[in-house]
């Protein structure tokens, strides 16, 4: 029996031949990840408090993104914290005010296909987008990985979701996702993994890509992975990776899948996820007249180089609509620098943006993209919940980079197509 990619990793992280859904195994860990918010001022703590060393400094990441770029005491506390704990432990692989971890992790070089990887946040399955197998875990477990490198998995049952034709212009994997989260909802695909597949997703760029796996933890699946090809490669080789031979890390044609579902690329229509939950998504010509206060282009979602030239694209040549604020929050500094180099930033700065630092910030609802108290706003985040991204009098509505920067131009929710 043939067997999936998710599978071919977590036999080889467990020294298994082979495995199946439902089977138990202990994995090696490749790569464990903390940021500033679940790292050192928790699971580091505890460590400390146990007298227990990290297992392998060479695998493992701190990246400072969450508490960053921000001058209030709360966030000096964690970040000095963060500072001190890492300086103490000699952390080799401290990544500091670089941007957010999702992005960073791989684009420093520290994410290739075949690897088994945990995360201490919900959103570290954006690595499945090289053909990784990554999860999320909580303060308890990622305390585990730390000292003692391994973590036990029961073994998900596999859905391929394929993507079929080519997504029309202004269709985005934002769009795709969160037609997904639509029609099964938040929890769909609980402890699954869904493998993202089809000429759909052969066609999107390496970096919309991410945003597929990114949201597999919106759709409440275990992870989300995409088989690496030459486009991954590309990639990855820009980002200092190369030798890692693709073939090794393909799902096998008779390998077997608990659901195939399909996702017609050629019908779809920009998507907009209602307040307050990425399940209430629905066509963008189904929101008629609903003003915005503010439209804002970041997370890890939403502010990748690729993002931000979806966004130049609809932003050439328009203004803002007066009333509007139209904020960026480019991804990473290097993305930052890229869309600087190339000339996407000006365009989003000609059109009225504010670019404000690389980081969490306003998908957390910390820093100038914070919400105000009863404003509407538009996001290229993945998260719409009550109060993540403002008081809980705010409403926020998630999109792609197209309708983020469509609908700022419009004052209002937008179809982005019109505008291209």
């Amino acid at each position: 029996m043939g067997q999936t990619i998710s599978e071919k990793i977590l036999a080889r992280a467990s020294g298994e031949e082979t495995v199946k859904p439902g089977d138990i195994v202990t994995c090696n860990v490749d790569l464990a990840m903390v940021h500033d918010s679940s790292g050192p001022r928790t699971s580091g703590k505890k460590l400390d408090e146990l007298g227990v060393p990290v297992w392998d400094m060479d695998k493992l990441v701190v990246i400072a993104d969450h508490y960053v770029n921000l001058d209030t005491p709360e966030s000096k506390n964690v970040q000095d914290i963060c500072d001190a704990w890492c300086e103490a432990h000699k952390v080799k692989h401290f990544i500091r005010n670089q941007g957010i971890c999702h992005i960073v992790l791989p684009q420093e070089g520290h994410i290739r296909p075949g690897m088994f990887c945990v995360g201490a946040d919900s959103h570290s399955t954006t690595a499945g987008a090289f053909g990784a197998f990554m999860v999320g875990v909580g303060a308890t477990e990622i305390t585990g990985v730390m000292a003692t490198g391994d973590i036990w998995v029961r073994v998900p049952e596999n859905v391929r979701m394929e993507v079929t034709g080519a997504l029309n212009p202004g269709v985005a994997a934002k769009d795709v996702i969160l037609k997904i989260c639509g029609d099964h909802g938040i929890m769909g695909f609980g402890y699954q993994v869904v493998e993202f597949c089809g000429d759909g997703v052969a066609a999107m760029s390496a970096q919309d890509r991410m945003t597929l796996t990114n949201m597999a933890a919106e759709i409440g699946a275990k992870t989300g992975i995409i088989a690496p090809d030459a486009k991954t490669m590309e990639l990855l080789k820009a980002w200092g990776i190369s030798g890692v031979n693709a073939d090794d890390w393909q799902s096998d044609a008779d390998a077997v899948y608990a659901k195939r579902i399909t996702v017609n690329g050629d019908t779809l229509a920009p998507q907009v996820a209602a307040p307050s939950s990425p399940e209430n998504a629905d066509d963008v010509g189904n929101y008629p007249n609903v003003k915005l206060d503010q439209a804002y282009l970041g997370a890890c979602t939403g502010a990748k180089l690729e993002d931000m030239r979806m966004a130049a694209q609809v932003l050439k040549g328009k203004k803002v609509a007066a009333g509007t604020r139209f904020l960026v929050a480019p991804s990473t500094i290097k993305m930052r620098e890229l869309a600087a180099a190339e000339g996407t930033l000006q365009i989003l700065e000609d059109a009225g943006g504010i670019i404000l630092p690389s980081g969490c910030g306003g998908c957390i609802g910390l820093g100038d993209a914070r919400l105000a108290e009863d404003a509407v706003g538009i996001s290229s985040t993945n998260r719409n919940f009550v109060g993540r991204a403002g008081p809980k009098s705010s409403k926020l509505y998630l999109a792609s980079p197209y309708t983020v920067a469509a609908s700022a131009v419009a004052g209002q929710i937008a179809d982005p197509r019109d505008m291209l």
